[in-house]
């Protein structure tokens, strides 16, 4: 008799996505958000000419923050606020810069993943993104205040 596990398994292979298992699955993921991002007349800025990343090294960096979190590893060990906060402070993000970004990972994971990790992606990455946003917003208003 088949498990529930292997049910879901084989409910997901015939819709044709699976969920995020590991490493590789991530690093699938990663690349196709930050092409879609990268073309994005909003964020692409942002990332390339504010933020400067090369995403030879940003894309492995990312794929450990979200191995870290969705699956316990703890290579990732740097602060992500701290680096936000420099970005932030050449070119302020917006609530709409937040809305883009998460508008597109969840494009983009629903496009290739289903299933409980992906799902905990999600609301993961809508956590991310309303936290840095609240935090990001109290710190102009304090910044304001003074």
């Amino acid at each position: 008799m088949a498990s529930s596990l292997d049910t879901a398994r084989t409910l997901q292979s015939r819709l044709g996505k699976r969920d995020l298992r590991d490493r590789a699955d991530i690093e699938t993921f990663v690349q196709a958000f930050y092409t879609r991002l990268l073309v994005d007349p909003e964020l692409a800025p942002l990332f390339l000419d504010v933020a400067a990343i090369d995403l030879d090294k940003h894309v492995p960096i990312i794929c450990d923050y979200w191995q870290k979190l969705l699956f316990g590893d703890t290579s990732y060990q740097r602060h992500t606020m701290n680096k936000h906060r420099a970005i932030d402070a050449k070119h302020p993000f917006t609530r709409r810069h937040f809305e883009l970004w998460t508008h597109y990972f969840i494009a983009t994971m629903d496009g290739q993943f289903q299933g409980p990790v992906a799902e905990k992606a999600k609301r993961i990455a809508l956590r991310i993104a309303h936290n840095m946003s609240e935090r990001l917003a109290e710190q102009h208003a304090a910044q304001f205040a003074t």
